[in-house]
């Protein structure tokens, strides 16, 4: 009879779609559109092109590219030749993008050549030693022992890599056969995707995920009531899971129109739902927040909107999500995280406007929760705060090549337990608080402290540093590091932004360097941070005047989706 839930492969959905909506439009991006049809097309254009470029089953595959096409084409013609994507932020820089390639064991690695002000080709340059004296198709780089294979997208050639029309030209030699035969070998148990995000021990984790993400998808395609005649307007990164999940994954499983934004634009997107009819849109309080003002500014008929996603539950995304019920659109609130994949908890669309903003979900199909004092792992009652530990079919598997961090997150028992604070209320919802994690959210991305703490230490006038998080109006919360210089020397806030400047993603920058002799510490020895956080909103004032007006962003993403 076979699995009592059909096993599908993550490339196969292009040809599904195809079959079923070939003639409707999947695809509205920078001006151009594409049907189900063409986008399977594409799709294995993509899959030949790599093929011919050498790409092997298994092989891991970093993407670093802003919202495109070429990324979607990419995602599922990567997956249907059996190699493994490897999506890395945008905003990563030369250290954090050189450890996340070297750390998967990428042995291709895909990168767009610019965007807007952004050269990523010359942040190529500066990482991979000689790259343009290499073949793009054997390349032997110092420090990347793995890598062999380079391509750049776009308009401009990076010597040393390979052209994004030379890989589709080479791809045309290979024939329906050939591609047919590696879809048909994909094991659809194995990881096709490695998805990274910031730890609390200073280094990003990638996070193992396999094709049964679509059965996810599927689910909540059903829960939210998704179908061929939605259009999402998609303003998120998909190299972040919520975007991929929610927009780049979903709409080809339902059949749904996908108009892709290249960056976050409050009045384009606003101007896209009026202007495309859209039905869903996606976001954090911060995106919200942008698009009442924008729509105060501008007003626009957006009466075709059905609902959107909106990562809800603290007092501070609840605000702007009592707004948005009431003035702008019906939302689905959630919690989730890389190691979920996505939403692992989600109202309905009968639940009432209080649960939608206060409240983060109730638990979807394949999923169970516990709430545990997070010190004695006994279950706590109803309403009272606890740890929220989490077990089901999405769990990752755990994270590459990180087996004492994998057995930390997720026990014997398959429990993996978050570090996050949540609240189990009497309707089956639960609540997000906030975190035990050491971690900072900067406008919807992790930071881990330990991480940035580390790069500064490279500093020669720095002797010791600690980040903590500052209330910023606008992102949430920013970094700022207290340092204890060098004997002798100064650091100045100016100091530290030149030192990470190019080097470390914007967001994990800290905005303040504070200068200290020494820092509070406990009997044990630790930095009691609680105390630097509360002395930086001595020395530097609290921005935080008026909740509605300024939306702590990144707390109310702190339990959406990392």
């Amino acid at each position: 009879m076979g699995e009592w839930y059909p096993k599908e492969r993550l490339g196969d959905l292009p040809a599904e779609a195809a079959r079923r909506w070939g003639a409707r439009e999947a695809l509205i991006c920078d001006g151009r559109r594409w049907t189900y049809g063409a986008f399977d097309r594409e799709v294995d254009r993509v899959a030949k092109g790599l093929i011919a470029l050498g790409v092997e089953p298994g092989e891991h595959v970093a993407l670093w590219m802003n919202n495109r096409a070429e990324w979607l084409f990419l995602t599922f013609a990567i997956a249907k030749v059996g190699a493994v994507l490897v999506p890395l932020n945008t905003r990563y820089r030369t250290d954090d993008v050189a450890y996340t390639v070297r750390q998967s064991d990428s042995g291709t690695w895909i990168s767009v050549d610019r965007s807007g002000p952004v050269d990523y080709a010359a942040m190529l340059a500066d990482v991979l030693p000689g790259l343009a004296a290499q073949d793009p198709r054997a390349a032997a780089i110092e420090g990347f022992p793995r890598l062999r294979r380079l391509v750049a997208v776009g308009e401009h050639a990076v010597p040393g890599m390979l052209g994004w029309e030379a890989m589709l030209a080479a791809g045309e030699a290979v024939s329906d056969a050939a591609l047919g035969a590696r879809a048909r070998a994909v094991d659809p148990d194995e990881p096709v995707m490695i998805g990274y995000t910031s730890g609390t021990t200073g280094h990003p984790k990638g996070v193992l995920h396999t094709h049964v993400m679509i059965r996810n998808m599927r689910e909540r395609a059903n829960r939210i009531g998704l179908t061929f005649e939605d259009v999402i307007v998609n303003p998120l990164p998909l190299f972040h899971m919520y975007g991929f999940s929610e927009a780049g994954l979903i709409a080809v499983i339902a059949g749904a129109r996908h108009v892709l934004l290249d960056r976050f634009d409050a009045d384009e997107c606003m101007r896209l739902v009026e202007a495309e009819k859209g039905t869903v849109t996606h976001g954090f309080d911060t995106h919200y927040k942008e698009y009442l003002d924008s729509l105060a500014r501008t007003p626009r008929d957006i009466s075709s909107l059905r609902f959107g996603t909106f990562p809800s539950g603290m007092t501070s995304s609840a605000r702007i999500a009592r707004r948005v019920q009431a003035e702008m659109v019906p939302t689905f609130t959630g919690w989730g995280m890389t190691e979920t994949f996505t939403f692992a908890t989600m109202s309905f669309g009968t639940s009432t406007p209080e649960q939608r903003s206060d409240a983060s979900g109730f638990p979807a199909p394949g999923f169970e929760i516990r709430i545990v004092d997070p010190e004695s792992g006994r279950e706590v009652a109803v309403g009272q705060e606890g740890e929220l530990l989490i077990r089901g079919y999405m769990i990752t598997r755990g994270y590459y090549e990180k087996p004492e961090e994998t057995a930390e997150a997720i026990d014997g028992d398959g429990w993996l337990h978050t570090g996050d604070t949540v609240v189990l209320r009497a309707d089956g919802h639960i609540r997000f608080v906030g975190r035990f994690k050491d971690q900072l959210r900067v406008g919807g991305e992790n930071v881990a402290p330990a991480e940035v703490e580390a790069f500064l230490m490279a500093h020669e006038a720095i002797d010791q540093v600690a980040v903590v998080g500052y209330p910023d109006a606008r992102l949430g919360e920013v970094a700022v590091a207290f340092v204890v210089p060098a004997a002798g020397a100064t650091v100045t806030s100016a100091d530290v932004a030149a030192f990470c400047k190019g080097r470390i993603a914007s967001f994990k920058a800290p905005r303040h360097a504070l200068p200290l002799d020494a820092f509070p510490m406990t009997a044990s020895g630790k930095v009691q941070k609680h105390r630097l956080r509360a002395l930086a909103l001595d020395l530097l004032g609290d921005p935080r005047t008026d909740a509605d007006a300024k939306p702590a962003a990144g707390r109310a993403a702190e339990g959406a989706l990392r």
